[in-house]
C-alpha cells in the first residue's frame, strides 16, 4: 500500500477532480534559457523550435552573434539547426502544421517553411502586397493555417499551407489606432461556414472576422487582455481587464464560469487543459482553474513555455518537460487512498500475492461478480500511465485476475500490451515523442509511422509497421530515399546493392519512385540501376522518359504489349525530336512492329504529312501513293474543289504524285495505270463543267461522263470521252442507247438503230423502251429480235399474248410456255392462248 500512498500523493485535488503533473523528461540540451528564445512546439510530443529572441537585450555569451534556428526532440536533444538570414523585418511568430514543417511569418508578411532537419521548404510564400505595405505584428496558428494582424488593423490568412492561397478577410471596422487587445481563431471544422474565424479583442467586446463578414460580438464582457478557444471550438477562455478569467460560448450567448483571479496583470500564456480547466501562465506562477471556482497554483523560479494537448498540457521549462492531466477514473479507482473499488482489491491482492500472503485469495473472493470491471479497469490504467514499472504492474494484476475470470475476453489485455510496447519506444528520450495513449489514439499509428519515417528514425518505424500489421513499403522507400541522399561520396555499385538489401523485404515495392529520387538528386547511372529492378512497366517507362532514356522506354513500353504506354513513349519522343530530326525518331521505331504499326494507325488520321515522310524514309512508296490518293478524296468533299476552283488543281496535282509513286514500285502498275486515268478524267470532267456549267460531272464514272454528256446533248463531248478512254463500242452502243431512252429521243434513238447493225443486238433497245413504257416504241425493235425466246418474252412484256405464245411455240419450250401464261393469269383469253398451243404441241409430241 505504500506505492498506492506515493501515487495518491502526487495529485491535486481541484474540487471533485485529482490532478497530476509526471515529469516526462529531464531536458538534455545546455545552456538553452527560454526566456531570451522565441519557442515554437508542435503538438502530439512534436519536436520544438527555438530561435533567440532580437526583440531582447540578452548576454551572448561564447555564441555566435548570428541566429540561429535550432530544433529539438521533446526531450531537448537537438535534431537540426540552420543559420536565420531572412529579409524581411523581425520574427513575428513560428508554428508548427499538423505535418510537422516549422512556419515562421516576418514582419513584411513573408512565410518561412522549415522541415523538422531544418531544412527549407520550396516555395516561400507570401501574405500578398499588401501586407507587405503594412507591418505584420501578430500571428495565430492552427493545423495547417495561419491568419496574421498587421498594423493597419487588418487581417490576412492562408487557410491551408498544402495549397497556400493568401487572401485578406473582411475589414473588421477598425482604425490603425484602434488596434485590437488580443486574437484568437476558431478552426475551420468547428465553424458553421466551414471558414476560419479570427476573434479580435475590441473594445469592451469581441469582433468575430471572416473571409465574407465581420460582426461585432459580446459587447460589455470585456475589454478581454487574453483569449484561448477550447480543442472542440465551443468555449472561449478570456482575461479581462479588471482580472476576470470568463468562459464564455462562442456564440458570445451566455457566460458559462467567472473566476475572480486577484490580478488585473494580463497573463503570459492562457491555454485550456483538455476541456476540464484553464492555465493562466505569471512570471513565476502557473494557476489552473476548474469549473466549479477552485484553483490550484504551480510555482516555477524558470520561465515555461504551455503546449495544449487534446487531454492536458505539456508544460516545457529549461530543466523539464512536463505533462499536467487530469488523473484518469481508472487511475483514481485503484490508487486513490482509501479506495475499496474492486480495481483497487485486485491491486492490492497482487500485492499480497507477491508476499505470498492468504489475504490475495481473500480479496479476490470479494470482488469475483466484479471481476472483469476490475481487470479492465487495470488494463486502462496501465496504458495511461507513463512510468513502465508502474504499467508493468497493472497489467500484472490485470493479468492475475484473468487467470480467475474465465469470461473476460483476452484480446484487449494482448492490444493494450501492444499499444504500450509502441509508446515505451517513442517516449525513449533518443526519440522524444512522448505521446499519451489518447493522444496515440487520435493521431493514429500510420501518422505516428510517418512522423519517425520524417524524423529518419527508420528502423523504429519500420518495426512498428511490422509489429502492428501495417505497410512496410512506405518505411523502406522513405529510408531508400534518404540513404541515396546522404551517401554522395558511396559507388553507385555498393549503393545499389545496399538498397535492393533492404528493399528486396517488402513484395511489390516501387523501385521506380526511388530511383526517380536517385535522378534527382544527380545519380543517373544509379537510377537506371534501380529501375531495370522495377517490375510494372507502368511506373518504369514514365520515369525512363523523365530520365531522357527514350530508346528503353519505348523497348519496355512495347515489351509489356500495353497500347496505352506505347502511345505515352512516341508521343513523348515526337515532340522532343520531331522539328529537330524526324529521321531518328523513324529510325527508332522502324525495327519495333507494335510501336511501328500504332504510330502508322494514329497518323493515318491526325498526321498525314509525318506519316508520309515515314513511309519515304522506309522506301515504301506505294504507302505515299495510297495516301496521297486518299488526301484527293478528301480535297473532292469539299464543294468548292470543283467548279474551276483552286481546291481542284492541288487535288489532281495529288493524284499525279500518287502515280508517280505507284511508278517507283514494279508491284503496282495497275494502280499506277488507274491513278494515269483517274486524273485524265477528273481533267476532263472539270472541263465539262466549266463549259455546260452544269455541276454534274466530277466523281462520276467514264460510263457516267459519257451518258451524261448525251443526255445533256452534247454528243461531241461523249465522243470525246469515248476516245479518250478506249470505250468499247458494245458499251458505247449500251450507254447511247439508255441515255437517248432517258430524254425520250425516240428518233434518235431508231435512226442510231439503223446505222448499221448494233453489236449488242436490238434487245436493249427493247429494254430501253420498255423501261420507259413506250409500248409502240419497243415494238419497232421486237421483231428485229432474233432469238423467239427474247422475242416471246418481250411480248409478253408489254402484254400481247398472241404474239408471245406464237413467238414462244417456236421455242418448243413448254416450261417457257408455262411461265409466260402465269404472268397473264389474270386474263382468260390470254391463257386459252397458251393452252392451244401447249395441246398442239403436245399432240406433235413435243414435251
Amino acid at each position: 500500500m505504500a506505492a498506492t500512498v506515493s501515487v495518491a500523493a502526487e495529485w491535486q485535488l481541484l474540487y471533485n477532480r485529482y490532478y497530476r503533473k509526471p515529469e516526462l523528461y529531464s531536458m538534455c540540451w545546455q545552456k538553452m534559457d527560454l526566456g531570451r528564445h522565441r519557442v515554437a512546439c508542435a503538438r502530439f510530443g512534436g519536436p520544438i523550435a527555438a530561435i533567440r529572441d532580437d526583440s531582447k537585450i540578452v548576454q551572448l555569451f561564447a555564441e555566435s552573434a548570428r541566429r540561429k534556428l535550432l530544433i529539438f526532440n521533446s526531450a531537448g536533444i537537438l535534431l537540426a539547426s540552420a543559420i536565420w538570414d531572412h529579409p524581411g523585418g523581425r520574427l513575428v511568430g513560428m508554428g508548427w502544421t499538423d505535418e510537422e514543417s516549422l512556419v515562421c511569418v516576418v514582419q513584411d508578411g513573408s512565410v518561412y517553411r522549415y522541415d523538422i532537419h531544418a531544412h527549407p521548404i520550396e516555395p516561400h510564400l507570401s501574405l500578398g502586397i499588401d501586407a507587405a505595405d503594412e507591418n505584420v505584428v501578430e500571428c495565430i496558428f492552427w493545423g495547417n493555417g495561419i491568419a496574421c494582424l498587421t498594423d493597419a488593423a487588418r487581417v490576412f490568412c492562408i487557410p491551408d499551407l498544402k495549397s497556400p492561397r493568401p487572401c485578406r478577410l473582411c475589414e473588421a471596422g477598425l482604425v490603425p489606432g484602434d488596434m485590437p487587445l488580443c486574437a484568437a481563431v476558431i478552426e475551420p471544422q468547428y465553424t458553421m461556414s466551414g471558414n476560419v474565424e479570427v476573434l479580435l479583442a475590441v473594445g469592451d467586446g469581441v469582433v468575430v472576422v471572416e473571409e465574407e463578414t465581420a460582426q461585432r460580438q459580446g459587447d460589455g464582457i470585456g475589454p478581454l487582455q487574453k483569449m484561448a478557444v477550447s480543442p472542440n471550438g465551443k468555449f472561449l477562455a478570456s482575461f479581462t481587464h479588471d482580472g476576470r478569467l470568463l468562459v464564455i460560448s462562442t456564440d458570445f450567448s451566455r457566460v458559462l464560469f467567472e473566476f475572480n483571479c486577484e490580478s488585473a496583470l494580463p497573463p503570459e500564456q492562457l491555454a485550456w487543459c483538455g476541456m476540464d480547466s484553464v492555465l493562466l501562465y505569471w512570471d513565476d506562477l502557473l494557476m489552473m482553474v476548474g469549473p466549479y471556482g477552485d484553483a490550484v497554483r504551480y510555482t516555477y523560479d524558470e520561465p515555461i513555455i504551455l503546449i495544449p494537448e487534446c487531454d492536458g498540457v505539456r508544460i516545457l521549462s529549461n530543466t523539464s518537460m512536463e505533462f499536467l492531466q487530469r488523473v484518469p477514473d481508472s487511475t483514481v479507482s485503484i490508487f486513490k487512498i482509501g479506495s475499496t473499488v474492486p480495481a483497487a482489491l485486485l491491486y492490492d491482492a497482487l500485492d499480497h500475492f507477491d508476499r505470498r500472503s492468504a489475504k490475495a485469495d481473500e480479496n479476490l473472493r470479494l470482488i469475483r461478480s466484479s471481476l472483469p470491471e476490475a481487470v479492465e479497469a487495470c488494463i486502462d490504467a496501465a496504458g495511461r500511465e507513463f512510468d513502465i514499472s508502474r504499467q508493468r504492474t497493472l497489467l500484472r494484476a490485470a493479468s492475475y485476475g484473468q487467470a480467475f475470470c474465465s469470461q473476460l475476453q483476452r484480446d484487449r489485455f494482448r492490444e493494450m500490451c501492444k499499444t504500450l510496447r509502441v509508446l515505451n519506444a517513442v517516449r525513449n528520450h533518443e526519440t522524444g515523442i512522448p505521446l499519451s495513449i489518447q493522444q496515440y489514439k487520435v493521431l493514429t499509428p500510420p501518422v505516428l509511422v510517418a512522423r519517425l519515417i520524417n524524423a529518419h528514425r527508420h528502423l523504429l518505424a519500420l518495426r512498428i509497421s511490422e509489429y502492428l500489421g501495417l505497410s512496410q513499403e512506405v518505411v523502406i522507400m522513405h529510408w531508400a530515399c534518404a540513404k541515396i541522399t546522404a551517401s554522395l561520396a558511396t559507388p553507385d555499385a555498393s549503393l545499389l546493392e545496399m538498397l535492393l538489401d533492404k528493399m528486396s523485404l517488402c513484395k511489390g515495392i516501387s523501385y521506380a519512385a526511388v530511383a526517380a529520387h536517385a535522378d534527382r538528386t544527380g545519380r543517373r547511372k544509379l537510377a537506371a540501376m534501380l529501375v531495370e529492378h522495377e517490375p510494372r512497366s507502368s511506373e518504369q517507362v514514365p520515369l525512363l522518359l523523365s530520365m531522357g532514356e527514350e530508346d528503353r522506354a519505348l523497348t519496355k513500353a512495347t515489351e509489356s504489349g500495353d497500347t496505352d504506354l506505347v502511345y505515352l513513349v512516341l508521343f513523348h519522343i515526337w515532340k522532343k525530336i520531331e522539328e529537330k530530326d524526324p529521321l531518328e525518331f523513324f529510325t527508332m521505331i522502324q525495327s519495333r512492329s507494335l510501336a511501328r504499326d500504332l504510330f502508322v494507325a494514329y497518323s493515318r488520321y491526325y498526321k498525314h504529312e509525318f506519316l508520309k515522310d515515314f513511309y519515304l524514309a522506309a522506301g515504301q512508296f506505294h504507302d505515299v501513293a495510297f495516301l496521297l490518293w486518299r488526301e484527293s478524296w478528301e480535297v473532292g468533299k469539299n464543294p468548292l474543289a470543283s467548279k474551276g476552283s483552286p481546291l481542284y488543281g492541288p487535288r489532281i496535282k495529288l493524284i499525279e504524285q500518287a502515280q508517280k509513286m505507284f511508278l517507283e514500285t514494279k508491284e503496282h502498275p495497275f494502280e499506277a495505270k488507274a491513278a494515269e486515268e483517274h486524273a485524265k478524267l477528273l481533267r476532263l470532267q472539270h472541263e465539262l463543267e466549266v463549259t455546260t456549267k452544269q455541276a454534274v460531272f466530277v466523281d462520276s464514272s467514264v460510263s457516267d461522263t459519257i451518258r451524261t454528256c448525251i443526255v445533256l446533248g452534247n454528243h461531241r463531248a461523249a465522243m470525246r470521252v469515248r476516245t479518250e478512254f478506249k470505250v468499247s463500242e458494245k458499251r458505247w452502243y449500251w450507254l447511247k442507247v439508255f441515255a437517248l431512252a432517258t430524254i425520250r429521243d425516240w428518233d434518235a434513238l431508231e435512226k442510231f438503230s439503223k446505222e448499221k447493225r448494233p453489236p449488242i443486238g436490238y434487245k436493249p433497245f427493247v429494254e430501253a423502251c420498255i423501261d420507259a413504257e413506250e409500248k409502240n416504241e419497243a415494238l419497232k425493235y421486237i421483231p428485229k429480235l432474233a432469238d423467239p425466246r427474247e422475242k416471246a418474252e418481250a411480248y409478253a412484256r408489254i402484254g400481247m399474248a398472241k404474239e408471245a405464245a406464237e413467238a414462244a411455240s417456236q421455242t418448243k419450250d413448254g416450261e417457257l410456255l408455262g411461265r409466260l401464261k402465269s404472268t397473264f393469269s389474270q386474263n382468260t383469253a390470254a391463257t386459252a392462248i397458251f393452252d392451244t398451243i401447249r395441246e398442239r404441241l403436245s399432240l406433235q409430241g413435243v414435251s
